[in-house]
């Protein structure tokens, strides 16, 4: 398995892709808004009546919550960052530089996205505006969105499963130290010359069945924003709120009992309870799409 900070070329990629889609999808929507074709849009959202009851609008709200932290949790591309670039000068000084960049692009498009789609759909705007409910035309460049997208999260699921990856083989290998098929490698060579390529037959069958059935559950479950309200409900608070506060006030030594200490630990405290409120939301979204939807699979 290689270390991260040779993927480096793979964080390219992965720039790329991700301005070139949302680039597109902003430019769309603000077509649609210019040329006239905006959809009505509410402060509060769809109203409550024929389709709608007041306990499912509360919990899309919930949902939303959700959908709102996945756009907070910034820790995974931290540590990327952290791991792929080049330290030039002191490192506080660069992450600090390479941290203000992120934020503020990812900022900017997500905002961009949110905010041109919302006047573009109105109040029936989905969560992915390039997946043939909004825009149809011009075509190539929807189909260049989507692509970009796939390329995007192809690399990011390399980058994301490693830890689990590492996890699990690290565990086989400590209970079977002595098996052939979980420790030996074997060098790919192609002709006489040797290639710095190896296969692990662990490595070869145990990732190829997680990526299989990662795959059948997504595409079983293809229901976008609720499963993204939920990945935002589950790591956003532990990985945005409270283990960066807590090494903040550790570091800054502050009193326990301080206006401070309780400052920081009532925001802990708030933004643990969006995240489980947001966690239920996401549930119940689950639920209602299942009693309403068959799984893709089980289509006829």
């Amino acid at each position: 398995m290689r270390n991260i900070e040779e993927l480096w070329w793979l964080s390219v990629i992965a720039t790329i892709t991700s301005f070139g889609y949302s680039s597109i999808g902003a430019g769309l929507a603000l077509a649609t808004i210019v040329s006239g074709h905006g959809k009505r849009t509410t402060v509060t959202g769809i109203e409550v009546g024929p389709g709608l009851t007041a306990a499912q609008k509360m919990w899309r709200m919930f949902t939303a919550f959700g959908d709102i932290a996945i756009a907070y949790t910034y820790t995974p591309v931290l540590i990327e960052v952290q791991d792929t670039i080049k330290s030039s000068e002191p490192e506080n000084k660069v992450m600090k530089k390479a941290n203000i960049l992120s934020v503020s692009a990812t900022t900017v498009f997500y905002m961009m996205c949110a905010c041109f789609g919302y006047a573009a759909f109105g109040n029936y705007a989905h969560g992915n505006m390039l997946t043939g409910f909004g825009f149809y035309e011009p075509f190539w460049l929807i189909d260049l969105a989507n692509i970009f997208i796939v390329l995007h999260l192809v690399g990011a699921y390399q980058v994301m499963a490693q830890p689990v990856f590492g996890t699990v083989e690290s565990c086989i290998k400590r209970r079977w130290p002595e098996s052939k098929f979980v420790n030996k490698e074997y060098p790919v060579k192609i002709g006489h010359k040797s290639l710095n390529f190896s296969i692990n037959f662990l490595r070869l069958t145990w990732r190829s069945m997680y990526v299989v059935v990662a795959t059948l559950v997504a595409i079983a479950l293809p229901y976008f924003n609720d499963v993204l309200a939920l990945l935002g409900a589950v790591s956003y608070w532990p990985l945005t709120v409270y283990f960066p506060v807590t090494m903040y006030i550790a570091r800054k030594k502050i009193n326990r009992g301080t206006v401070k200490w309780f400052a920081l630990q009532l925001l802990t405290l708030v933004s643990l309870l969006l995240a489980m409120v947001a966690a239920c939301g996401s549930i119940e979204g689950f639920g209602e799409a299942l009693r309403i939807f068959k799984p893709s699979l089980v289509e006829e």
